[in-house]
């Protein structure tokens, strides 16, 4: 789509808003409008007001959105900026309900943490009714997204009254995958071919483990939960794991921990053997994801295994006796239909998982969907697969207790973590609701070292592959002394 900016620069939010109402259009800037996919966003300043208005054109029609805000209300740089953004939405979301006839559930609301915001206003206002007036008139989101956020803002607060400002989450990457799935962007290595990297990023990984453990020590801070994500961790084997868990436990001050979780992932990798190293180490919440129940949709998305060895793998974690088990679902795969999600999260539920998650399709930079988009269901078709989780997940006696928002999301969806009551997983609700930090280990590892009260975050960001990672390992473990300063700074 191409767009114009007319006397202001806020190029991001326009942007923003456009990825969510449009997420297949990507941003192109051009001297003049006219084009057949279109969007010009001015925004003026009077004595009394400050008004937004863009005329968005699209397959020949034109329509366009007026937003305005008191200039009075402009206070100060900060309230401006984001008083001002918001009307640019606003008026782009108009324009885009004008010309299309549709209003999406999440209205011009952009960002990935609904919640967040739902959250801030609950604990200013004290007022549920404030934050639906909030989100019904500023963002124009529906009732039942409404719910959705407030449904996770709640869990946000609770969680958030668990913790002590020196608490912070661990999370310990493992880059390696059986095979890559077609809707995956994250670099992982096939262990097939990358067999011969696994021991020695181990061994690097140990090394880093090692820096971190006096670094925790040295800032007072307490590990709240550690989260061994990849990738797929059991991809490793059982002495591999074996070996991984009992140095984080021996190097660890764990006096804090609440929850220890691994996600076993892919079905192809669980064995009995790695679920008893686990249950051994107190390991107490794993994922097992299906994504999908359907055989021919699994081989669409790249996967080598089908729907029975899933059905194997779940008997396999339930016999080794750990106590909370996640199910990763996706609508809105490839050859996916309403039916078959439908037959795929009845399937799930019969199961009793103490957690479910259902994804919608984001497609991603760098994966393989994101080229050929073949066979893919509407929107439409994924909304409709959505309604029908809420419904019957409600019904089973589930909760939504965390969400998420993605770009390129099919039918500007949302993702959403259920669970029976009381078993909430504390390391999602934290590193979504941004509630402290996460110091993050491993290839890919992103920490984000977060201060709550003011909204500060640094971020460290270590190499994405594997090899990369190894051959910088002492630099990373250095760079980890940040959060010293920045924990005491708390």
């Amino acid at each position: 789509m191409y767009l114009k900016l007319i006397h202001h620069k806020y190029k991001y939010a326009v942007e923003q808003i456009m990825l969510a109402l449009f997420p297949g259009e990507k941003p192109v800037y051009a001297p003049d409008a006219g084009e057949p996919q279109s969007a010009v966003s001015s925004l003026s300043l009077g004595r009394s007001w400050a008004t937004a208005r863009t005329e968005l054109t699209l397959d020949g029609k034109t329509a366009v959105g007026i937003s305005r805000v008191a200039v009075s209300e402009l206070t100060d740089d900060l309230v401006r900026d984001r008083l001002l953004q918001r009307i640019i939405k606003q008026s782009f979301y108009k324009a885009a309900v004008a010309c299309t006839g549709i209003q999406p559930p999440w209205g011009a609301l952009t960002g990935i943490r609904p919640a967040k915001l739902a959250s801030k206003a609950l604990k200013e206002t004290g007022s549920e009714a404030q934050v639906r007036r909030l989100f019904r008139n500023d963002f124009f989101v529906s009732p039942a997204r409404t719910e959705l956020a407030l449904d996770a803002a709640r869990s946000s607060i609770a969680a958030e009254q668990k913790l002590e400002k020196n608490d912070l989450s661990l999370y310990v990457g493992i880059p390696f995958c059986p095979t890559r799935c077609a809707y995956c962007s994250f670099v992982s290595a096939d262990v097939q071919r990358a067999l011969k990297l696994v021991e020695p990023y181990l061994a690097a990984l140990d090394q880093e483990i090692d820096a971190a453990a006096g670094y925790l020590r040295e800032a007072g801070a307490k590990v709240r939960t550690i989260y061994i994500g990849g990738g797929t961790p059991t991809t490793l084997s059982a002495p591999q794991l074996e070996h991984l868990i009992s140095h984080l436990r021996q190097v660890l001050e764990l006096d804090r921990l609440a929850e220890f979780t691994v996600e076993a992932g892919r079905p192809d990798t669980i064995t009995a053997d790695k679920m008893a190293v686990l249950r051994d180490l107190d390991v107490d919440r794993v994922s097992v994801n299906p994504q999908t129940m359907q055989d021919e949709v699994l081989r669409a998305m790249g996967r080598s295994h089908t729907a029975a060895d899933i059905l194997t793998a779940y008997d396999i974690v339930r016999k080794s006796g750990i106590p909370i088990v996640n199910m990763d679902l996706i609508a809105g795969l490839p050859r996916d239909s309403v039916a078959g999600f439908r037959d795929t999260l009845d399937t799930v539920l019969s199961l009793n998982p103490e957690n479910i998650t259902v994804h919608t399709l984001a497609l991603k930079k760098g994966a393989r969907l994101m080229m050929e988009r073949e066979g893919l269901p509407s929107g439409e078709e994924t909304s409709a697969m959505l309604d029908y989780a809420w419904d019957a997940l409600r019904a089973a006696g589930q909760i939504p207790y965390y969400l998420y928002r993605q770009k390129y999301m099919s039918g500007a969806l949302e993702n959403i973590g259920w669970c029976k009551p009381g078993t909430e997983g504390l390391y999602n609700i934290c590193i979504m609701e941004e509630l402290h930090s996460i110091l993050a280990l491993g290839a890919g590892g992103s920490t984000k070292l977060t201060n709550p009260a003011t909204g500060k975050v640094v971020r460290l960001t270590n190499p994405k592959y594997p090899q990369q990672y190894m051959e910088r390992i002492d630099q990373l473990c250095q760079d980890k002394a940040e959060l010293v300063d920045f924990q005491r700074s708390l």
